[in-house]
């Protein structure tokens, strides 16, 4: 009588290390991708609605600007510049410096997103603040 060799088995083991190596290059490369777009600078708006003037800015993240009577904190930004319909986010923190009692109090301390400011919107009765772009 003739022996059978379990082949199925042998090309199971050959299809899982194929299977493993084809995802960990597929993570790698996410990694790598998801990397390139966190940005370290920032642009946003800055419109002062008493005087109807607006100027742009440029923010590195982590550090503070003190704007006339807001000091903004860019804290992270990302961009998808591969899809279709580019989305910027970032994470900002406002502080208005008019109310010496509440320093430690944000005026706005959250995500922002450059299409759709309505998510987080930032109420401030003198100014108000938008997202431009991150890299």
């Amino acid at each position: 009588m003739l022996s059978k060799k379990n082949t199925k088995a042998g090309n199971l083991n050959k299809f899982l290390i194929i299977f493993i190596f084809i995802i960990s290059s597929f993570k790698f490369s996410y990694t790598q991708a998801q990397n390139d777009l966190i940005g370290t600078k920032t642009d946003i708006k800055i419109l002062d609605k008493i005087s109807s003037k607006n100027e742009l800015i440029n923010l590195t993240n982590g550090d503070e600007l003190i704007y006339k009577d807001l000091a903004i904190k860019v804290m992270k930004c990302t961009n998808s510049e591969f899809d279709d319909n580019p989305e910027i986010k970032a994470y900002i923190q406002v502080r208005d410096l008019t109310k010496n009692d509440n320093d430690k109090v944000f005026v706005f301390n959250g995500w922002m997103f450059s299409s759709s400011p309505s998510i987080a919107p930032f109420d401030h009765p003198v100014y108000d603040v938008w997202l431009v772009d991150c890299y």
